[in-house]
């Protein structure tokens, strides 16, 4: 691993080893901010860690409410629960949008290209969150090429500013904060749960 990932990063990885044969341990919720100020939350898929940093990548569509919340305001947190290790982890940070305007289009492409053929044919639907016409014709289009993103394929980078770790395992349990500094510095900080 490289030196620049966070001292989390391993711990956060460890857990998700741990937890692989959890078919949810995948999934975590996403909280943003709506127009109005108040928090939005929802189950998303985790998709990975781009290659060699801290940001946890996330995939939707750019008709999504989210989209229009992140482009308002960035901030995000995170929380995912291992069951198996009994574990939470609590990630504050912002989000940035990589859709089909963004300059650089060689990660947006790499994940579209992982993506099964069900996951890719989501992004042909109709509009998230619009009344459903009772045809469910619009939900069997074509299944879209493997190569190029659709234009509604959108990934997401979350970059942590500050990670809560909680272990349930042993009492007393154990939770560490993990913060970034002005020096963009990780400081690591054990608190009473």
């Amino acid at each position: 691993m490289s030196n620049n990932l966070a001292p989390w990063r391993s711990i956060l990885s460890r857990s998700l080893h741990r937890n692989r044969s959890l078919a949810n341990a995948r999934y975590f919720q996403l909280a943003t901010i709506n127009m109005n100020g108040e928090p939005a939350n929802r189950t998303v898929v985790f998709r990975g860690f781009l290659e060699e940093t801290n940001k946890l990548q996330i995939i939707t569509d750019s008709r999504s409410d989210k989209i229009r919340q992140i482009n308002h305001n960035s901030a995000g947190e995170i929380c995912w629960y291992f069951p198996k290790t009994r574990e939470q982890f609590r990630l504050s940070g912002n989000l940035k949008i990589i859709d089909k305007n963004y300059l650089e289009q060689s990660i947006r492409v790499k994940m579209w290209q992982k993506l099964s053929d069900s996951a890719r044919q989501q992004f042909t639907w109709p509009e998230p969150g619009k009344p459903m016409i009772e045809n469910k014709d619009n939900f069997s289009c074509p299944i879209p090429s493997d190569k190029e993103p659709v234009t509604d394929f959108v990934l997401l980078l979350f970059t942590p500013k500050k990670v809560d770790h909680l272990e349930l395992r042993e009492k007393p349990h154990q939770r560490t904060i993990y913060c970034l500094d002005n020096s963009q510095r990780w400081m690591i900080q054990a608190v009473n749960p």
